[in-house]
C-alpha cells in the first residue's frame, strides 16, 4: 500500500460497465518526508473519502481481489482513511488538525 493524498475526482460518463457506480478519485502519493511526490493515480474510492484526505492506497493484483464477486478492471483502490502517521516519533499528519 501507499500514501496519498486526494486531489479531487474524476468523472466519466461513458467507461467500462462494470465501472458502473464506482467512485474515481485523483490521487497524488506521498513521499516519507509526508511531501507529495509527483505521481497521480485515478483510484477507485471504496471507503468515501474527501478531497484533501490522506489515504491508503493499494495497487495491481491487490486492488482488484475486494471486487472479487464482479471483476473490475481497476489497478488502484482507496482502502482507508488516515487518522494520523507518525515517522521517528514524530506526528507527520492527523487528520484532526486538518479538519480544524
Amino acid at each position: 500500500m501507499k500514501i496519498a493524498i486526494v486531489r479531487g475526482t474524476v468523472v466519466s460518463t461513458q467507461k467500462e460497465p462494470s465501472l458502473g457506480g464506482s467512485r474515481l478519485l485523483l490521487v497524488q502519493f506521498i513521499g516519507a518526508d509526508g511531501e507529495p511526490i509527483s505521481d497521480c493515480e485515478v483510484a477507485t474510492d471504496s471507503v468515501g473519502a474527501g478531497e484533501g484526505e490522506w489515504v491508503l492506497v493499494t495497487l495491481g493484483s491487490g486492488a482488484r481481489q475486494i471486487y472479487s464477486d464482479r471483476p473490475r478492471p481497476v489497478d488502484a483502490l482507496v482502502v482507508g482513511i488516515i487518522d494520523t502517521v507518525s515517522v521517528d516519533k514524530q506526528l507527520l499528519y492527523s487528520k484532526r488538525d486538518r479538519d480544524r
